[in-house]
């Protein structure tokens, strides 16, 4: 069997990445915008991962910055969700357009 190789995970992280990227900056749903962010830090977790796993596979540096930035993504979309939440109610809309910060 053929095992995957550090080129072939770097691929799909920034394939990955350029996603989120793209999600982040052509979408205008402020719950689409957060999930593009999840992708972003997605496709960090898998170089923390691949580089840890082929360069230094005595160490687990890298699993720590992981686990790490997992725990702020979470902190990040249970905060997110909030402001949402929040601005749902206000403007009953979750468009980044209709989020205007004067009107509060």
């Amino acid at each position: 069997m053929n095992e995957i190789g550090l080129s072939e995970i770097l691929v799909v992280s920034t394939v990955l990445f350029f996603t989120g990227v793209y999600g982040f900056l052509t979408r205008k749903n402020m719950i689409t915008m957060l999930m593009a962010i999840e992708l972003i830090l997605n496709s960090v977790n898998i170089n923390f991962v691949a580089f840890n796993k082929f360069l230094y596979a005595d160490k687990l540096d890298g699993l720590f910055f992981t686990v790490f930035i997992i725990t702020i993504a979470a902190a990040e979309a249970a905060v997110a969700i909030a402001i949402i939440i929040h601005l749902y109610r206000k403007l009953k809309s979750i468009d980044v357009d209709d989020a205007d910060i004067m009107k509060f």
